[in-house]
């Protein structure tokens, strides 16, 4: 839990001054104990991420840093690095994108503010089809309820892309040659994938859960399956040199660009 709430800080969806879901609310989301929440909100104030006040909630008051203390690799960290380029290529592959928004997000102020330059950024992304059978998030007890949960999922993948097209709309403003290209597939993603810059990758393991989700109209589905995207850990490829061996970066980056030319349909044919 705390690697989520740590995630949401670096990927922009908790900024300093953001107000944290209640304890009780938390603990039914992410599907742990009211006691687990509590333990993780003391450390995080111990740690001076967050301010917590008797009557008035929680709140950030710090931001992490984009690279951890173990040194793990985050999304934050290479999309940051990405941007320092004049070219800038960012290859995606996962659920909905939440994890995605944030970091680009952050990129884009730093354009506005000029304290980066790029000319050019060009974002691909391949998502599931809105019209597959997915194996998560679903709720198998009751065919009703895994309707309104396959909604769920539809509605924020459908506005984290919208938010990505914004986001492009207005780099083109700062004056950056910024092309968005989304692609749908007929099948669930079990991994999420990063490739930047034809030089770096990162993937990161679905790892399905069981629990409740809450719906958009804030009523609760008490048993579905979902997977844990936000704060999941990723593992880091480099692109292998002419000397080396195939690495596993080129793998993916062949697997991409397969998925892309010959399976991936644009929307208007979803």
């Amino acid at each position: 839990m705390r690697n989520h709430l740590m995630e949401r800080m670096r990927n922009g969806n908790l900024v300093v001054g953001s107000y944290l879901e209640g304890q009780r609310d938390l603990a039914v989301d992410l599907g742990v104990s009211r006691d687990v929440v509590q333990k993780v909100f003391r450390r995080l104030a111990e740690e001076g991420y967050i301010e917590t006040r008797q009557g008035k909630g929680s709140w950030v008051v710090r931001l992490p840093e984009a690279r951890d203390a173990q040194g793990e690799p985050t999304l934050y960290d290479f999309i940051d690095r990405a941007f320092a380029e004049s070219e800038v290529s960012l290859d995606v592959v996962s659920l909905t994108s939440e994890s995605l928004v944030g970091h680009f997000r952050a990129q884009v102020e730093r354009v506005e503010a000029r304290s980066l330059t790029p000319a050019r950024v060009t974002v691909r992304m391949m998502l599931p089809s809105e019209s597959a059978d997915l194996l998560y998030p679903r709720a198998p007890k009751d065919p009703k309820d895994d309707e309104r949960v396959r909604e769920r999922w539809r509605n924020r993948a459908r506005v984290h892309v919208a938010e990505m097209g914004d986001y492009c709309e207005r780099l083109r403003a700062a004056g950056v040659d910024a092309v968005l290209e989304v692609r749908r597939v007929a099948w669930t993603p079990n991994f999420k994938l990063y490739l930047f810059n034809d030089a770096d990758a990162l993937k990161g393991l679905y790892s399905p859960v069981e629990g409740p989700i809450r719906l958009d109209d804030g009523t609760m589905v008490r048993q579905a399956v979902d997977v844990k995207g936000v704060g999941v850990s990723l593992r880091h490829y480099v692109k292998s040199s002419g000397t080396d061996a195939d690495s596993d970066y080129d793998d993916y980056r062949e697997w991409f660009e397969c998925c892309w030319n010959l399976v991936a349909n644009r929307p208007e044919q979803d």
